[in-house]
């Protein structure tokens, strides 16, 4: 959540020149550096507080929104330009070791890579719980806005450049296909959500996968994982995004992306 605010201080530093604010953002940027593990990843939440919270925290982009910080602070993009070289160094060393660690934590199948889950183990990098309905799994969602940053690189290296085609077919492999999400009125006349065959619709994505098999899994408050959404409770289908569209515009970005590297 800190990446929010130091994007609107420093734009405000850029406006105004007032070092005050300029002071407030490189206060932010040092701890925002500082809570960087060794092997190059994030927490979601820092000083360490133990549990999940601990993890290499994928979700709702956390890590993602941190490197995009760093890559335009560290480049000397506006409104970043007040951004001293010291710090614009330690940026991009920064920005270096999260790409370090986003190569190493992709998940394997069979020595083929695929793509990531939501958090990984500190440690071993492998795919770990967080809440009770979000399972060690590969994300359909999560997976989206780091294959966005390494696209975004400038001369990247050619394991970036085979991570982001190792997960862009696992995108395409991985789509629901002929299925649409229906929001409907139950037995109970509550609101409440459902797959539904629907030929020719728009390819879906679950936002988690088995780690194994690449099948959807859906789960709720219990752990105990499903294959179907109706099968978990209707406060968990309507109060958590289980199924989207999250890579339908990537997907639709890499033959652009594709042309700039090869040029």
């Amino acid at each position: 959540a800190t990446t929010l605010p130091l994007a609107f201080l420093a734009r405000v530093a850029t406006a105004t020149g007032d070092a005050t604010y300029a002071a407030a953002f490189r206060r932010g940027l040092d701890y925002v550096l500082e809570a960087q593990y060794p092997n190059g990843g994030w927490p979601q939440y820092y000083p360490l507080r133990g549990g999940y919270h601990d993890n290499l925290t994928f979700n709702d982009d956390a890590m993602v929104r941190v490197l995009n910080l760093l890559k335009a602070v560290a480049a000397g993009q506006q409104p970043y330009g007040f951004v001293d070289d010291a710090q614009r160094a330690r940026a991009a060393e920064a920005v270096s070791r999260g790409v370090d660690v986003i190569l190493q934590s992709q998940v394997r199948q069979a020595g083929r890579l695929t793509v990531w889950g939501a958090q990984h183990d500190p440690d071993s990098l492998e795919p770990v719980w967080a809440r009770k309905f979000e399972p060690p799994s590969l994300s359909g969602s999560e997976s989206v806005g780091i294959v966005r940053f390494l696209m975004s690189l400038d001369d990247p290296s050619p394991q970036v450049v085979a991570a982001v085609e190792a997960a862009v077919a696992w995108f395409e492999d991985a789509a629901i296909r002929d299925t649409r999400l229906e929001a409907y009125t139950n037995a109970e006349g509550q609101p409440d959500r459902r797959l539904v065959p629907s030929p020719g619709a728009p390819p879906l994505w679950a936002r988690f996968y088995d780690l194994t098999t690449n099948a959807p899994v859906y789960m709720g408050r219990d752990s105990v994982p499903h294959r179907d959404l109706a099968d978990i409770e209707r406060e968990r289908r309507m109060g958590y995004t289980y199924v989207g569209t999250w890579p339908a515009s990537l997907l639709a970005e890499v033959e652009a992306w594709r042309r700039r590297v090869a040029a």
